[in-house]
């Protein structure tokens, strides 16, 4: 047992190091000053990266462990240092991302007196986090932490805070790294009913038209290659949630594509025709349901799912299966019949054929006129192989990003889901490289996102890190957009954007840069970008009114997308 007299400051970075961290995202400031002061000496074992911005670093942790498996981690101070983290930490929440803030504060005599920068970050945390402590004496730090890693990483995994008071960075303790795997109240993984399973056989062995849809909970739990064997096994075609994309390869010969608001015709079409649907680590969130009274209605629902709390939330199921998903599957898979669904599976092709014509063609092979964001992706994905990561921002260059895209490996796709947060993409971006240098990193954002992070480009220069962004600039906040032309009689109300040049900024924070809006040129532009070794923004001029089909308007059924 490792025993000396060190600082709370030391203690900190000690169980960091213990608990396998190797890099942090943070900024600097005066409750925070002692543990940077200790971060001096401990720069060749923690990769400390200076972001811009104390949201941008959340977003980087989210990335950084969205693409590598591992805790992201975050410093920063107090007051406003500590409450720019908060959407990130809510973004982590809600699409069960693991990362450890910890934010700085002010000595703990000071607490509750409305000192300089001091802001009650328990009480703004708690309903956004899987739990959140404030550390008030250095012997509490090891213990903290270690806790608050095996929180943060196990179960359905989820942000974490540790709120640390100035005094107890500076006091000093008998420092012994005891590390946290089990918590008498916290049962991460809940017990699985043995005669559920059977039920749960038995549907699926009798079923006609099986349909699986996967969430990011079958790659949170590694059930990857599990799910393809179950699926093999009994000939199941799958669709996936926007998170859930990369859990199988796109050419998967059983990956029907994505479900939901901007997903795929057939997919989408078949949960209202199949008679047994197999949820796997997703939520049933409105995005991916539509209107929840007309979901499904004639399918035995069975759902997987490590969060007891999601099953029956927001819809019915039949046959409940709470645990990790690879261990469900993988005892399922071992009890089901080999089967052959030739007519079901076929049954897909019309629609997307019907797709095929009606939506893809049109949107990545234009004959004429401005550039298509689908387009612009496509080449992009043709460029790397589909071998690449693509991080996000969010609105249409995020559903035109995740539709034509294309993937090989698992934790490919970095994009907030749930919360919806724009600004995410650039320094979700910046984690993601440096969680998976070996890999090429694709950034799409849109005009309006990027500006809302732009200044984590300096955080690119400083790094010196080989990212790829491409910018679908189209002048408008395209989502937004879109919803107006549709559904608010084409009233632009303060959608259309005035932009800056691109191309400038990023020259001056050292970047190669392009700006391309002829069809002749992207292909060199592509190649150009991947080619050259360091960050690089390429702006696409992009038509200004295009829209991301299908949709399902809010509120309808999924049987009735608007398909163009």
């Amino acid at each position: 047992m490792e025993k000396n007299r060190i600082t709370g400051s030391e203690a900190l970075l000690r169980t960091l190091i213990a608990e396998g961290v190797e890099c942090v995202f943070g900024y600097p400031g005066g409750q925070a000053i002692p543990i940077y002061d200790c971060l001096y000496d401990y720069r060749d074992r923690l990769h400390h990266i200076l972001v811009r911005h104390e949201q941008g670093a959340t977003h980087a942790a989210q990335g950084y462990a969205r693409v590598s498996g591992k805790t992201g981690v975050a410093i920063v101070t107090s007051g406003p240092g500590a409450t720019n983290t908060i959407t990130g930490i809510a973004d982590a929440m809600i699409d069960s991302t693991p990362i450890v803030v910890i934010t700085g504060q002010v000595p703990s005599p000071m607490l509750g007196t409305d000192a300089f920068q001091e802001v009650d970050m328990i009480g703004l945390a708690l309903p956004i986090t899987k739990w959140a402590y404030q550390v008030r004496r250095a012997d509490e730090i090891a213990w903290a932490v270690s806790r608050a890693f095996y929180i943060a990483s196990s179960g359905r995994p989820g942000p974490v805070l540790i709120d640390f008071a100035k005094d107890a960075q500076v006091e000093t303790v008998d420092y012994a790294y005891r590390p946290v795997r089990f918590i008498r109240s916290y049962q991460p993984v809940p017990e699985t009913d043995p005669e559920k399973i059977t039920e749960a056989v038995d549907a699926i062995n009798g079923a006609r038209k099986p349909f699986a849809v996967a969430g990011q909970g079958v790659i949170l739990s590694g059930a990857e290659q599990a799910l393809k064997d179950f699926l093999d096994k009994a000939d199941i075609p799958a669709g996936t949630t926007m998170l859930g994309l990369s859990s199988m390869p796109t050419d998967y010969r059983l990956n029907k594509g994505m479900l939901g608001m901007h997903g795929n015709i057939a997919p989408n079409r078949k949960t209202n025709e199949c008679d047994v649907l197999i949820a796997v680590g997703m939520r049933f969130d409105d995005r991916v349901t539509g209107n929840l009274d007309r979901y499904a209605r004639q399918a035995k629902i069975i759902h997987i799912d490590i969060d007891l709390s999601e099953i029956g939330k927001n819809v019915p199921v039949d046959i409940p299966l709470p645990g990790d998903a690879k261990e469900i599957l993988t005892t399922l898979t071992a009890r089901l019949h080999h089967a052959r669904h030739d007519a079901w599976i076929a049954s897909f092709d019309a629609d997307e054929q019907e797709e095929e014509n009606r939506v893809i063609r049109r949107e990545i092979n234009p004959v004429s006129g401005p550039l298509h964001m689908g387009e612009v992706v496509r080449k992009v994905s043709e460029a790397t192989g589909h071998d690449a990561v693509l991080a996000t921002d969010v609105g249409q260059n995020q559903m035109m990003s995740v539709r034509y895209f294309k993937y090989k490996h698992t934790r490919s796709v970095i994009s907030s889901g749930g919360l919806g947060t724009m600004g995410y993409g650039l320094p979700a971006a910046i984690g993601a490289k440096l969680g998976a240098p070996e890999r090429t990193v694709c950034c799409f954002v849109g005009d309006g996102g990027l500006q809302m992070t732009i200044q984590e480009l300096g955080t690119i220069m400083q790094e010196k890190l080989n990212l790829k962004i491409i910018l679908l600039n189209n002048d408008f906040l395209g989502m937004v957009r879109q919803w107006q032309a549709l559904f608010w009689n084409g009233r632009y109300s303060f959608t259309p954007m005035e932009n800056p040049d691109f191309v400038a900024i990023a020259k001056a924070y050292r970047m190669g840069a392009r700006a391309v809006s002829e069809r002749e040129e992207l292909d060199d532009a592509i190649r150009e970008m991947l080619e050259y070794d360091g960050g690089y923004l390429l702006v696409a001029h992009v038509e200004n009114a295009g829209m991301v089909y299908p949709m399902v308007p809010a509120g309808k059924s999924l049987n009735d997308m608007i398909i163009e």
